[in-house]
């Protein structure tokens, strides 16, 4: 068996390579670009083992690995550089210690999602992309609207006031501006609206994500986030493990007899953090009791960011 410890860059990897029954032990380094790295594995044979750090752009070394059935192990980047405390750090001794990490069983696994899940959230993350691009236009709008003597609020995007917004009389470069703005308004929410309904449909193939639609405050967007981000939910023994897993944990810093809790610890996906905070308030807009709750849980949030 071989077992390859790789230190994955975006251009090239530093690979560190044993051969278990010969015990030949190779190290080198690895271009992208010209195809060196897909040639030297394509070029083993018999059973392979390669453990990597979790990064990102590196999904056609995932399918290339795949192809060639050779084991693919994604490993915990946090942990693994917590069991390396030496402070000298180059990518050859990285690679190095991937390696020592898998022949010792001691590589941190880190669960992947499937190509399916994970070309799902490409959909809601670039659905995510163009709302965000439409705030920033429409918050443009309202500064070019508030320096005209226009404090219309939301009531700008009512139809009286987007009428008396293009109605505005202005200098040159800013009614270029203006309009140009309301353009690409225009545009984000035609693209936007054709997402919603491919969000829409494709939640109602997962039955899990029906499911959670039927709790109050969780729409497609929100349920089909929370399926494809957790995935296998039996890999967490207790709710407080997903609460974990996301970073909705407050962050603690306690010894002996004192205790200090702070804000959430963000550890996790922020675009699934996003979406329940989102849900979670409009829940507590049909629920008195849970909305209570929700304005406590702001007013401390608030207390302790001041602090």
């Amino acid at each position: 068996m071989k077992i390859i410890g790789c230190d994955f860059h975006p251009s090239f990897q530093r690979i560190s390579m044993v051969d278990t029954e010969t015990g030949e032990l190779i190290e080198k380094r690895l271009a992208h670009g010209d195809g060196e790295a897909q040639r030297f594995y394509e070029a083993l044979g018999g059973e392979v083992v390669v453990g990597v750090e979790s990064s990102g752009n590196m999904l056609w070394f995932e399918r290339l690995l795949a192809r060639l059935q050779h084991k693919l192990l994604i490993g915990d980047a946090t942990a693994i550089r917590a069991s390396q405390p030496r402070e000298q750090k180059c990518d050859p001794r990285d690679a190095r210690h991937l390696r020592m990490l898998l022949q010792e069983k001691r590589f941190p696994t880190i669960w992947v999602p499937t190509l399916e899940e994970r070309d799902v959230r490409q959909l809601l993350k670039h659905r995510h992309t163009l709302v965000q691009m439409r705030t920033r236009a429409k918050n443009q709008m309202q500064h070019i609207a508030l320096n005209q003597g226009m404090q219309k609020k939301r009531q700008l995007w009512t139809k009286a006031g987007m009428e008396q917004f293009k109605s505005l009389s202005l200098e040159p470069w800013t009614q270029q501006r203006r309009d140009d703005l309301l353009t690409l308004r225009e545009e984000l929410d035609e693209r936007i609206a054709k997402l919603d309904l491919a969000v829409a449909a494709e939640a109602g193939r997962w039955e899990k994500a029906v499911l959670l639609m039927s709790h109050p405050g969780v729409g497609p967007i929100t349920a089909l986030a929370t399926v494809v981000t957790l995935g296998d939910v039996s890999r967490f023994p207790r709710g407080k493990h997903v609460a974990s897993y996301l970073g909705l944990i407050p962050r603690e810093n306690s010894s002996g007899e004192h205790r200090r809790l702070g804000s959430i610890a963000k550890q996790g996906n922020s675009f699934m953090r996003f979406l329940l905070v989102q849900a979670g308030m409009s829940a507590a807009k049909g629920d008195a009791e849970l909305g209570r709750c929700t304005n406590a849980w702001l007013s401390a949030s608030t207390t302790a960011w001041r602090r």
